[in-house]
């Protein structure tokens, strides 16, 4: 008998926004038939992969983004690799009446939405003492007021009477406190007690709301900004329990699990997948204001 790989070893992954050049499925590829997911920032990254699961198990999406070649690029490589359709729609997370629009038009194309991705968000480095107020705020308006937006109008246009699911992309930095973070680390933290206020308030319409905190992730751009080969270079990866960082298929498994009906009884938490880093990763703090200022020299 062959031996078996351990169970840590991730799936096959590419770092850039394009799709799978092949893909082995761990669940039902009918798993997710018939649904619609709608996913804001969705034209790359970790929201663009999550997109492509949804699909390669049966899910049609509504992609949305400000940048609207981004996303139209997106929905063709997709539509493309999986067979499904995907609709790409334009919209600012911070301004409700284009994420109504864009639901208004997602519901004229599918007449459903069943699952709502807050995957939209902004992130630098910075330290607080260096912060403008108006970037702080900024950071919050999209992520804990975007996901806020969309939750509302979704629940107000679909969910309310329909049911559905919501699952929001947070963060661990607020677990134990981050260098040059606080401002998306309180936007995170945020969104997580708002996870569990709308899980309370909306369960009994049949609305699910979960969070899912990816740690270091191969190929977004969370790790191209926030210093992903500078932790290389220092050896963090060496200091996460599982010894390495993350890839973007793992955490849309971790998005299908919780938005399919495998995670009927879940709702008002956080899946944390971060390969234990938060609890072990160290704070660099001169190092990382080293790439602060290497990078604020670059923007100048």
């Amino acid at each position: 008998m062959s031996e078996l790989p351990t169970t840590d070893q991730p799936p096959v992954d590419v770092e850039s926004d394009d799709c799978l050049v092949s893909y082995n499925y761990l669940y039902s590829p009918t798993l997710l038939q018939g649904r619609v997911a709608f996913i804001t920032g969705g034209g790359s990254g970790i929201g663009f992969r999550i997109a492509e699961i949804f699909m390669r198990h049966g899910c049609d999406t509504v992609i949305v983004s400000r940048n609207l070649q981004r996303v139209t690029e997106a929905a063709e490589k997709l539509r493309t690799a999986t067979g499904r359709h995907c609709l790409a729609l334009t919209a600012d997370v911070r301004q409700p009446q284009t994420l109504t629009a864009a639901v208004e038009e997602a519901l004229k194309t599918f007449s459903r939405i069943d699952i709502l991705v807050n995957n939209a968000a902004g992130n630098f480095l910075c330290p607080a003492s260096n912060l403008s107020f108006n970037a702080f705020k900024s950071v919050l308006d999209i992520d804990t007021m975007g996901t806020f937006n969309a939750s509302k109008i979704l629940f107000d246009q679909y969910f309310k009477d329909h049911g559905g699911v919501i699952l929001n992309i947070t963060a661990t930095l607020s677990y134990k406190g981050n260098v040059l973070q606080v401002h998306a680390g309180s936007a995170k933290a945020a969104i997580d007690a708002m996870t569990k206020h709308l899980a309370v308030e909306w369960g009994p319409s049949k609305v699910r709301v979960n969070s899912l905190a990816p740690g270091p992730i191969v190929g977004t751009e969370g790790m191209r900004r926030l210093g992903g080969a500078t932790a290389e270079a220092l050896g963090i990866w060496n200091t996460i329990p599982l010894q390495r960082p993350g890839n973007k298929t793992e955490v849309a498994h971790g998005a299908l699990f919780l938005v399919s009906p495998l995670g009927s009884y879940v709702t008002g938490t956080t899946l944390v997948m971060d390969g234990g880093s938060w609890m072990t990763s160290p704070n660099h703090f001169a190092s990382a204001l080293d790439l602060w200022s290497s990078q604020t020299k670059k923007s100048k």
